[in-house]
């Protein structure tokens, strides 16, 4: 279950940089995730889900250190963008984790309630925004592909950010 909590934290840790206007149907949806393949800027496996022109959150950039993210490692994350709206309670996540085409996670979640991971909280102001966050990985990640979809939506519904990290693979015997 840390594994699942790491996946999303990854994600989580960024949301406040960047997600789609998509219907509840979302949850009722057992297409594949897909992406445009627009990368998000820096050193990490980040693609934005649709082009992020139009979204309330404009990512300068995300680093990941380790990239690719290591079972029993630190995971430092460090993310800056421009918020050109103010973000208030009511935000939510639309988030979805895959193993290989094993749905894992698939649930919403208040963003609001999510930012207290990444030292941050509700209202978030209009403007800059710098991030810097460490993530202690599991030893006992499960080895395989994990893909990670995160829908970031204001509370009225308009797309603050949307993210996928795809094809994350974790090797067995990666831990050295």
């Amino acid at each position: 279950m840390k594994l699942l909590s790491t996946a999303a934290a990854v994600l989580l840790s960024v949301a406040p940089f960047a997600v789609t206007a998509r219907s509840i149907d979302f949850f009722n949806s057992q297409s594949p995730i897909s992406t445009n393949g627009i990368p998000v800027k820096g050193d990490n496996p980040l693609e934005y889900c649709a082009n992020p022109s139009g979204d309330v959150l404009e990512i300068k950039k995300v680093d990941l250190s380790p990239n690719p993210p290591l079972p029993g490692h630190t995971l430092t994350i460090e993310a800056s963008g421009t918020l050109k709206e103010p973000i208030e309670k009511g935000a939510y996540v639309l988030l979805e984790v895959k193993y290989g085409l094993i749905t894992l996670i698939r649930q919403k979640a208040d963003l609001c309630d999510q930012l207290t991971n990444v030292d941050l909280e509700c209202p978030l102001d209009k403007g800059d925004l710098v991030l810097t966050k460490q993530v202690d990985l599991p030893s006992q990640i499960p080895p395989g592909k994990y893909t990670v979809h995160a829908d970031v939506m204001s509370v009225n519904d308009e797309r603050i950010t949307c993210l996928d990290a795809r094809n994350i693979e974790f090797k067995r015997g990666s831990l050295f």
